[in-house]
């Protein structure tokens, strides 16, 4: 019995590479969890449609917009589908005229663009929305989608959450801020069609509203548009 044990302690070492090698012969799957472009980080240059001639805009109109993405993919093709969440936000620069709101919860009232009031050095209109953007997805690698070309389309819907106009000025050397915070004129609801083309992490983007920006009848029927750039990854 000991030489049975002793002969099969020093066969195993010299027989288990033998099943190793075996084993490590078949062929290995590789598993690759490419990037789903989770993150997607917008700085955009933002201005109206159909802006009367009434309405003076001045410097470039600036955004900013930040989405956390799930990604799903459509079987084992180059395309998927990807739902998320996020912030976007506008700023529009008025030269020599300020926003008149009449918040005063009369029937009727409607907010005017006016010659300004004070000798503003900047004066401003800004909106923040809670968005959610749907996106149909084309990667030309789907291996790494960091690399390679790709491209989206998609629609996002968005709620407002906020709005106020901000106007700086000096007087006698001193500087003062006017701010005015109100929701009223806009539309609650936004709906916007998106585009985007790019290679890897870096795209460029347009969004083109569907909707008005204020509320028929309480201000100009303008359309607001986007133009930038997206970092996308993780």
């Amino acid at each position: 019995m000991k030489r049975c044990l002793l002969l099969l302690a020093f066969l195993f070492p010299a027989v288990s590479p033998l099943f190793a090698q075996e084993e490590t012969g078949k062929p290995v799957r590789e598993i690759q969890k490419p990037s789903r472009d989770f993150v997607m980080l917008q700085f955009t240059y933002n201005s109206w449609q159909d802006k009367p001639d009434s309405i003076k805009t001045t410097g470039v109109g600036r955004g900013f917009n930040a989405y956390l993405c799930y990604d799903f993919p459509i079987k084992k093709s180059s395309f998927s589908f990807a739902a998320g969440l996020g912030i976007s936000t506008s700023n529009i620069y008025f030269k020599d005229q300020e926003l008149r709101f009449a918040d005063t919860g009369a029937a009727g009232a409607q907010l005017g663009f006016a010659p300004e009031s004070k000798s503003y050095k900047r004066y401003k209109l800004t909106t923040a929305y809670l968005e959610a953007p749907f996106e149909l997805r084309y990667f030309g690698n789907k291996k790494n989608r960091n690399r390679g070309f790709k491209a989206a389309v998609g629609l996002k819907v968005g709620t407002i959450v906020g709005a106020h106009t901000k106007g700086r000025y000096t007087v006698e050397g001193t500087k003062f801020t006017d701010k005015m915070n109100t929701r009223r004129y806009f539309e609650n609801w936004s709906f916007a069609g998106t585009a985007r083309l790019g290679w890897g992490n870096f795209s460029v983007i347009g969004t083109y509203n569907l909707t008005n920006l204020f509320k028929d009848g309480q201000g100009p029927a303008v359309v607001p548009y986007s133009i930038g750039i997206c970092l996308t990854g993780l």
